[in-house]
């Protein structure tokens, strides 16, 4: 692909009118002459593109080469047996800050990690998800500066969240040392922005990559079937989990459930094309797995294992050996096979 590429000609054709298009915002965010903008989800031409090509070079859905990134991150491509990417250790693990416990989603991993990586000066700013003040559990990107707003943006958001929009914003107020945490396709986006060497993204020093399998419209899973079918008033909703069903909980303790076949349909499209669920270029990932209080960590670069080892060390994470949890390892196994068959895997390794 060449380097001069219209908007038009390259992402417009073949990522948003194809459908595709996971909203990540990576486009919106490296365009140098503010020619879009994310409208519902989507980039869309806010003025005349200047064929610069940039938004093209960092799209998920645009010409990746998995085995390029992992080349350029890992300084090797994976071999079959890695079958959720490559990876250093693999720990099931938990907050012990009871700040954390009280607002996080399983174990509070992520938010331990966040905390004690801006309270050990590792990080100068987090970028997360949040929630919108004034639409109950519309996801929102957020740069959290402090612990309280890390504590804040806790829990998980199962509609998109462009978190790659906040990073202009972290380099305009001079932040150098940023975390950021996204799903898969996000973090495939920094990390081709990485490789073409943009000052936005190296500014990012911590990659924390939430597994997903895919993600859905918040018209169609919160507005059309918790709020309107199910009749639950958002206002009342105190966490949504997915964990082979829809989960969700109230402010009163009550917990009602959905059929996860209902909500399919409301899943991106462009998700069905993604073929990594464990955030597989992140230097650490993380996921529920189906435990309950606990969060599966995967640490994958070296990085991402001293930040981990450091909580540990500090006391701000309890560990327990992953053998402990052996259906936690096979929905892992299982989850990445699905959304990258083996023989996906190996042409990979061929290009």
């Amino acid at each position: 692909m060449g380097f001069k590429v219209s908007f038009a000609d390259s992402l417009g054709k073949n990522v948003v009118l194809t459908g595709n298009c996971v909203g990540c915002g990576a486009c919106v965010t490296v365009c140098p002459h503010g020619c879009l903008r994310l409208v519902k989800g989507r980039p869309d031409l806010c003025k005349e593109c200047e064929s610069c090509g940039f938004c093209a070079r960092v799209c998920p859905q645009h010409g990746f080469s998995m085995s390029k990134i992992e080349s350029f991150v890992f300084g090797r491509v994976r071999n079959c047996e890695e079958r959720f990417g490559i990876h250093r250790q693999i720990y099931i693990a938990k907050a012990t800050d009871g700040r954390v416990l009280k607002v996080c989603q399983d174990g509070g991993a992520v938010t331990a990690l966040l905390l004690h990586a801006l309270e050990s000066k590792r990080i100068d700013g987090a970028v997360v998800s949040g929630v919108d003040a004034q639409k109950p559990l519309y996801p929102v990107p957020r740069l959290a500066l402090t612990c309280e707003e890390i504590l804040s943006c806790a829990g998980t958001r199962y509609s998109c969240s462009p978190n790659l929009l906040v990073l202009p914003e972290a380099v305009k107020q001079g932040r150098t040392s940023i975390a950021f945490v996204g799903t898969p396709c996000q973090i495939q986006a920094v990390r081709r922005m990485q490789m073409l060497g943009m000052k936005i993204a190296a500014r990012v020093k911590l990659l924390i990559g939430l597994m997903c399998s895919e993600c859905f419209s918040y018209e169609g899973l919160i507005e059309k079937h918790v709020c309107k079918e199910w009749g639950i008033n958002l206002g009342d909703v105190k966490s949504i989990n997915i964990k082979g069903k829809v989960i969700v909980t109230l402010e009163s303790g009550s917990v009602r459930t959905i059929p996860l076949a209902e909500v399919k349909e409301h899943a991106r499209k462009g998700c069905g094309l993604c073929r990594d669920f464990s955030s597989e270029l992140a230097d650490v990932s993380a996921g529920g797995l189906g435990l309950e209080g606990w969060t599966c960590v995967v640490t994958r670069t070296k990085e991402g294992g001293n930040v981990f080892k450091s909580a540990e060390k500090a006391g701000i994470l309890a560990i327990r050996p992953v053998e402990a949890d052996e259906p936690a390892l096979n929905l892992l196994v299982r989850l990445s096979d699905r959304k990258r068959s083996l023989k996906t895997a190996i042409e990979g390794l061929k290009s």
